[in-house]
């Protein structure tokens, strides 16, 4: 076994999850920050949930740091619209070795949250912004009390605060504006909004 093997509470190799890091940062593919990863795990060793759901899996490199900082049965469900990166995500996941925890479904989100039937401990929304009203609907859903809700980059590098907007942005800036007025009108959330990294408006 290589030094980036963690034996004992998580058999995963960290060699090849640094690696899938690596590989998403130079192809330009979308992952999860290293700040609002702290932030995640913080919640993740708060709550010690058993079950997970993720909206947007990417590479699988979120999904498998959640495994590392949760438990041993920990079960995470992501779903991924892109098959090409599902299918990459599948291999990652089999890389580092924890395809037991990790259920990988292919598919639009918004056709497959209404099909899903259990509860979850902590909900992670990371997918298309222009969608994320819908997916916080499910979200509530899938719910139990003391459920964790957690959507990335809902102020989209500034612009939802912006006067001006480009056009291709707009739709997007849109939805999550009505993301946050419902978060914020919901009286069963306790919601907040953290700015866990920097972003400038282009």
């Amino acid at each position: 076994m290589g030094a980036g093997f963690l034996k004992g509470r998580k058999n995963m190799n960290l060699d090849e999850l640094e690696k899938i890091k690596e590989k998403a940062l130079e192809d330009h593919i979308p992952i999860i920050m290293d700040d609002t990863l702290e932030v995640i795990k913080k919640i993740i060793e708060e709550n010690s949930p058993k079950r997970i759901l993720e909206i947007g899996t990417a590479v699988g490199y979120s999904a498998s740091q959640f495994v590392r900082f949760s438990g041993e049965n920990t079960k995470i469900d992501t779903i991924e619209f892109d098959e090409e990166r599902a299918q990459e995500a599948i291999e990652n996941i089999y890389k580092i070795g924890i395809k037991k925890n990790v259920n990988i479904i292919i598919g639009n989100a918004v056709d497959i949250l209404p099909t899903l039937n259990e509860t979850y401990d902590i909900i992670f929304i990371d997918a298309n912004k222009g969608k994320y009203p819908i997916f916080l609907k499910e979200a509530i859903r899938l719910s139990h009390k003391g459920t964790v809700i957690i959507a990335d980059n809902i102020l989209y590098k500034g612009y939802v605060l912006s006067d001006y907007n480009k056009h291709k942005q707009r739709t997007a800036v849109r939805h999550l504006r009505e993301y946050i007025a419902d978060i914020v009108e919901n009286e069963k959330l306790d919601s907040q909004i953290l700015e866990v990294r920097r972003w400038t408006c282009n």
